[in-house]
């Protein structure tokens, strides 16, 4: 997934089980950065991590790869910065029951309903603020 530094998705990508999530990211990026000129660092954990990422990500498109890491010290659970921004994302879109578990047989399915689910969160944070501004007024 794509996301923006709130959380709401940009691009999802659904691969295979047997692509590596490299390739995944090079397949979704590719297609999706075009669309989105104004990005100039894309946050990563460190599965992205490597020269060639970084190398592709910079020529093809003139973008900052960021790895977010773990500290060395830490032990148990940590919230990551930028990285939480994603699994919040995540747990917006698994509140949907379609999105819970892997009900479609076609990838292209299983996106769509991710930015639908989206959408939907996104339609009820407007109508929610336009109702505030309406009762202000």
């Amino acid at each position: 997934m794509l996301v923006d530094t709130e959380g709401f998705l940009l691009a999802a990508h659904v691969s295979p089980a047997n692509a590596t999530e490299r390739s995944a990211a090079v397949a979704m990026l590719g297609g999706s950065l075009g669309s989105f000129p104004t990005i100039e660092v894309v946050w990563a954990d460190e599965g992205y991590e490597g020269e060639a990422m970084e190398g592709w990500l910079e020529e093809s498109w003139g973008v900052t790869l960021g790895i977010v890491k773990r500290s060395e010290e830490s032990e148990g659970f940590e919230v990551l910065p930028r990285r939480w921004v994603v699994e919040r994302t995540f747990a917006w879109l698994v509140r949907n029951r379609r999105l819970r578990s892997d009900y479609e047989l076609l990838p292209e399915s299983s996106e769509a309903f991710m930015y639908m689910a989206m959408s939907r969160l996104m339609l009820k944070r407007l109508a929610r603020s336009a109702k505030k501004e309406k009762t202000a007024a």
